[in-house]
């Protein structure tokens, strides 16, 4: 391309080679890559591992899930899930607990929006029925306990948002606790120890987290451990 100078010439510099090359590698496109089934696993992955106690085992389940960093040291970095192992003493679920980690693990693979493998694994209910963990939270089977651990390793790396309540809402909430502590008149105190005492005794269970806090309230159903109410 020919440029025409209109003014004189007072200065000048050689361009080199060497930044004739910065110059184009910073005029081409970022070569970005994203998560495909055909990419090489690093020699080394970050990860974590979650621990799952249930009244279905005499032995804990751990759930490891490993990360590839995608473009590290760029603007286009991110931590994606790579793949899934659950360990357990426990053999009676052997099998079925290798086919879901190699299942899981191509789809992490796969790429793309992997979160609803969480919604999926919750889902799944046991026939025989299924438990309360620590706090009144119901858990349906053992697969949406996997669902659990996999939705929070989700939450740590960016991939879903943790709908923590507001400041606003956490007051409205403890507001609607104090009122409804404040109307009971047998006074009875709850059972030191007792993890499912913390929300009042006859609770009904909440389809929204799954905690067992919901209660009658000025005629209105209210879980008194998300707020979600049939009221709005």
């Amino acid at each position: 391309m020919t440029i025409k100078i209109d003014k004189s010439i007072t200065a000048y510099s050689v361009v080199t080679e060497e930044q004739e090359t910065v110059v184009e590698r910073a005029q081409q496109p970022a070569e970005v890559i994203q998560m495909h089934e055909k990419l090489e696993r690093p020699d080394q992955l970050h990860g974590a591992t979650y621990k799952i106690k249930t009244p279905m085992s005499e032995h804990a389940l751990y759930v490891t899930i490993n990360d590839v960093i995608l473009n590290p040291g760029t603007d286009h970095e991110l931590r994606r899930p790579f793949e899934i192992f659950i360990n357990s003493k426990n053999m009676d679920h052997f099998q079925w607990i290798v086919a879901l980690t190699r299942i899981i693990s191509a789809v992490f693979r796969k790429g793309g929006d992997v979160t609803f493998l969480v919604e999926e694994l919750h889902s799944v209910f046991d026939p025989k029925g299924g438990y309360f963990k620590p706090g009144g939270v119901y858990t349906p089977s053992l697969v949406a306990e996997i669902g659990d651990a996999i939705e929070s390793h989700l939450k740590m790396i960016g991939m879903l948002r943790d709908d923590q309540l507001t400041e606003v809402q956490q007051e409205v909430l403890g507001q609607k606790r104090a009122e409804y502590e404040s109307r009971q008149q047998s006074g009875e105190e709850s059972a030191e120890g007792d993890e499912e005492a913390l929300f009042p005794e006859g609770s009904s269970l909440c389809v929204k987290c799954r905690t067992k806090a919901v209660i009658l309230m000025d005629g209105c159903m209210t879980c008194l451990s998300c707020g979600d109410s049939k009221c709005g």
